[in-house]
């Protein structure tokens, strides 16, 4: 009877049903959590950069995220850069380097990246960037007296590297210096003739003094001593001449933990056949600035893992246009007068200038 009376009280229990987890809403470009992928993925692509410049985040433009299980997540950002001040051999920590200005013919960023986040920690997985100068006529507009970037193989570019350089290995007591690259360059012809140059320089086995019996013989220092340095240029060749040259050695820096596998950002040793005499690898020549897609791809997840970054995407975004066809359905509950909606998620705010 006992038995009875319990089965007949557990069939009234009421039944709750499992309520299915709501999914996350979706991060905005400017929420904290963006912004922290956002810097681990600046300092991926500046860490593995070898040419150039650092570069600085101007505004996220789209993330998307895709959990793979508990703690763990996959990443989509894509992000907008500038190019800063601070060569990619300088120590200055980025936080500390400034965006060129709009009317100093600013560099532009481009960067897809997929990073995962396992039990809140960041990692980079895979990238892909490109990066370009604003166009001329852009420059032109704002400021018609700017002088333009130019070819870094520009025959009055490499006129005024080499004399800066052998202008600054005559007066120096110090290390003979050699050209790495040449990282900048501007011209401006009225109302003078002024050739303008950004260039990294390395120091050899050789004082100044020595290179004089054989040049040939200096080679930069190897790599457990390496000391690399920047040099700024002037040259006017008209009305008058003047050469102006002031270069600054970083001391020997030693290489990210890491990016143990990588040689020093910002060198590339001589190789047999390949001649180094202008800074500039063959991929550079005829160019105004380095292109960050050709200096910059992840060893580890480069070019193959480019086209996961694409179909990841494109099933992300997937995902996600379901999400906005289901908040759309939302949208159409009565809105009380006077109700403005809230801005998209992204593109996020733009940091510095929009080019």
């Amino acid at each position: 009877m006992k038995a009875l009376v319990a089965l007949i009280l557990l069939v009234q229990l009421p039944i709750h049903k499992a309520v299915p987890a709501v999914p996350p809403a979706p991060l905005g470009c400017d929420d904290p959590e963006s912004e922290a992928a956002a810097e681990v993925a600046v300092n991926f692509i500046n860490g593995h950069s070898h040419h150039g410049y650092k570069f600085a985040l101007n505004r996220i433009e789209d993330i998307r995220v895709v959990p793979q299980g508990p703690n763990n997540d996959i990443i989509f950002l894509e992000l907008d850069l500038l190019e800063t001040k601070c060569p990619i051999l300088s120590p200055t920590p980025l936080a500390n380097c400034t965006v060129r200005s709009f009317a100093e013919h600013a560099v532009e960023g481009d960067c897809d990246l997929k990073l995962q986040r396992v039990d809140g920690t960041l990692s980079v997985l895979a990238s892909k960037c490109h990066s370009h100068a604003d166009s001329s006529e852009d420059i032109s507009k704002v400021c018609p007296d700017c002088p333009l970037l130019v070819s870094l193989n520009n025959t009055d570019v490499l006129e005024t590297v080499s004399a800066a350089l052998n202008a600054y290995n005559s007066k120096t007591t110090d290390a003979y210096l050699r050209l790495l690259e040449i990282g900048r360059a501007k011209i401006q012809y009225h109302p003078g003739h002024v050739v303008v140059t950004e260039f990294a320089v390395g120091a050899t086995n050789c004082s100044a003094e020595e290179a004089k019996a054989n040049v040939e013989a200096c080679q930069l220092l190897p790599e457990d001593q390496s000391n690399f340095g920047f040099c700024t240029a002037a040259l006017v060749k008209r009305p008058s001449q003047d050469l102006q040259v002031d270069c600054q050695l970083y001391g020997h820096q030693v290489p990210a933990p890491d990016i143990p596998l990588l040689p020093r950002p910002g060198v590339t040793y001589a190789h047999p056949g390949l001649d180094t005499s202008a800074g500039l690898a063959p991929s550079a020549a005829g160019v105004t600035n380095h292109n960050l897609g050709l200096s910059h791809n992840n060893p580890v997840a480069s070019e193959s893992s480019s086209s996961e970054i694409l179909r990841s995407r494109l099933s992300a975004k997937s995902v996600a246009k379901r999400a906005v066809a289901e908040a759309a359905q939302h949208d159409k509950v009565p809105r009380p007068v006077g109700f403005v909606p809230p801005p998209p998620p992204c593109p996020g705010k733009i940091r510095h200038f929009d080019i």
